[in-house]
């Protein structure tokens, strides 16, 4: 693919991932006002966002494989519809509980966008050629988490966290037009493999026995579980414990969004000079380090702010180098079931951050202590995986 094309289409597929995460971008600034108009608590408020990334993980396992049958376009379309309703249904909520289940009909729908441009990406490229358009298209993501908290901060701040839900609609109703003008086809129809359910659930259970696909896999989720657990905690902690501005608060997330889509640009580069496995190996323990030093000076009564961001934007640093390419050691061996392999691989992700995300929920007491214990567990249990990866795994491994 020529380079013009090549950006072109990270921009696209940028744009398409960034439905989901102006989602939850957008919405996390509001956390306190919606609290306080539908009258509940953080942790409730905490649960529209388990609602959302549940059904984020429950779509995959349907977008995967319908995508290997009936090719990536259709059903990226079918999603962005039910992600619209949803909005309208968010934005208009009269309750929180009304709130919880438009979150989670608008993360079915988003869902599409999670799994779907990630097997446009094995559809055309593997190792680090595959590395440098996802890295590209991560680019074109960063739109929004640098830009959707800030904003969303000051439509709270200023107007309502319900336009938020209005913006969205605009958001995926522009994603719809570009994916229908500017993306073609990429797995055409001699490619496709059989929809059936049998045939589905076979592919997902050879899958779950290769420790070569689980093994990374869980590595990437227990990333992204500590990217969840700071994604829902994070506004309680800053806004509530801090009396940080919502606006402050986004400024402040989008940093830490820089520092993750900034460093994974060099994922490619890594991985060819160090080695995927080593580049996992340093991520994974210097992500662990971090979080338990985190949970060790709060759990002690820390209460100043600057340590605490300090070792959240190291966090934040090592999950940059961990997710990319411990998703891409996963689905590098299957290209005949791109689709399902990512679906299952994302989901499996999903599930494990909502299962964190919920737990980290039910045990909320009012401080920092969920967030960063939670943080701190699932950033060993990745560390912990890669070892176990390095053990069973012998770098010559492939696929049967």
């Amino acid at each position: 693919m020529a380079g013009s094309a090549l950006y072109r289409r990270a921009v696209v597929l940028g744009l398409t991932i960034a439905v989901g995460a102006f989602a939850i971008d957008m919405y996390i600034p509001g956390f306190a006002a919606i609290a306080r108009q539908l009258h509940t608590d953080a942790g409730t408020v905490q649960l529209s966002m388990t609602s959302f990334f549940v059904a984020l993980a429950l779509g995959q396992v349907i977008y995967g494989p319908v995508s290997d049958t009936f090719g990536r376009k259709r059903p990226s379309y079918v999603g962005l519809v039910i992600f619209i309703i949803a909005s309208v249904g968010a934005a208009f909520a009269p309750s929180i509980q009304f709130l919880i289940l438009s979150r989670f009909f608008q993360g079915l729908g988003a869902a599409a966008t999670a799994v779907i441009p990630m097997a446009i990406v094995r559809d055309e490229y593997t190792g680090p050629d595959a590395a440098r358009l996802l890295s590209l298209a991560m680019l074109a993501l960063s739109v929004s988490p640098i830009l959707a908290p800030v904003m969303g901060g000051l439509v709270v701040q200023y107007l309502s966290w319900r336009l938020n839900f209005v913006i969205l609609i605009v958001i995926a109703a522009l994603v719809m037009v570009m994916i229908w003008r500017m993306l073609p086809e990429t797995l055409p129809p001699e490619r496709r493999v059989s929809g059936r359910l049998l045939s589905i659930l076979s592919t997902y259970v050879r899958l779950l026995r290769q420790r070569i696909f689980i093994l990374p896999v869980l590595i990437a989720a227990s990333a992204q579980s500590v990217l969840f657990c700071f994604i829902s905690g994070s506004p309680f902690v800053f806004v509530t414990l801090h009396h940080l501005a919502p606006t402050i608060y986004g400024m402040l997330f989008a940093v830490h969004a820089m520092v993750l889509i900034g460093i994974s640009q060099f994922n490619a580069p890594m991985m060819r000079w160090f080695g995927t496995r080593r580049l996992l190996g340093f991520a994974t323990g210097a992500a662990a380090l971090a979080g338990l030093l985190l949970a060790i000076l709060v759990f002690s009564g820390m209460t100043i702010l600057w340590p605490f961001v300090a070792l959240t934007l190291t966090l934040f640093l090592c999950l940059g180098l961990i997710m990319g390419p411990a998703f891409l050691t996963a689905m590098e061996p299957f290209g005949a079931t791109a689709g399902a392999a990512a679906a299952l691989a994302v989901g499996l992700e999903f599930t494990m951050s909502s299962v964190t995300t919920a737990l980290m929920s039910t045990v909320s007491d009012g401080t920092a202590r969920p967030m960063v214990a939670s943080m701190a567990v699932v950033a060993c249990c990745g560390f912990a995986i890669w070892c176990v990866f390095m053990k069973l795994v012998p770098p010559a491994a492939r696929f049967p």
